[in-house]
């Protein structure tokens, strides 16, 4: 048997604020109305999630435009952690969400370690890209650098400055010769 609810948060799979959805009976008063993430379909209702949600749209809006400024500082960030390596560069265990979100606190990023989308830890030495859901419309990427403990200040390991935005064009030469200075 089912039922017609109205949705007031957005439920993954299911459907979005302010949606009328059929679930099953024991779904919704087990779980959707208890937790007040629903109402039963009535005019009055339908009324007070159509106010809710004018309310909720706006607050999502702001919450989104601060992710997304968030976002870009953490994009910025560049994560270095030392691991214990063996003689053939084999690691002893592993990088993990909560190592990656240690190193970001470090840098004064706090973020909690559940929205760092690592689908597997990380195993090897080197550069990697982590995804990190910062709301859950904005996701940014994070470089993480594991390198051999005891080496994470070495300049070897520092990151890489950006390309310059201006490409050298290779079919021009450049001139290397120091300018003629006059004393005189």
């Amino acid at each position: 048997m089912s039922v017609q609810v109205i949705l007031r948060e957005p439920i993954d799979n299911l459907g979005s604020r302010g949606d009328i959805v059929k679930v099953a009976n024991g779904y919704a008063r087990n779980y959707l109305l208890p937790r007040k993430l629903a109402l039963p379909v009535t005019e009055s209702n339908q009324r007070r999630v159509s106010r809710e949600r004018v309310v909720a749209d706006a607050r999502d809006a702001a919450e989104k435009e601060a992710a997304e400024a968030f976002a870009s500082r953490l994009s910025q960030a560049v994560c270095i952690i030392g691991r214990r390596v063996g003689q053939t560069n084999t690691m002893y265990g592993s990088v993990t969400n909560g190592d990656v979100a240690a190193s970001l606190a470090a840098q004064s990023f706090e973020v909690d370690r559940r929205k760092i989308l690592l689908v597997d830890p990380i195993k090897q030495l080197g550069a990697h890209t982590v995804r990190i859901r910062v709301h859950r419309q904005v996701t940014t990427e994070v470089t993480v650098h594991v390198v051999e403990e005891g080496k994470e200040n070495d300049p070897i390991v520092a990151p890489v400055a950006a390309p310059s935005a201006e490409p050298v064009d290779a079919a021009e030469p450049i001139d290397t010769t120091e300018p003629e200075t006059t004393d005189g």
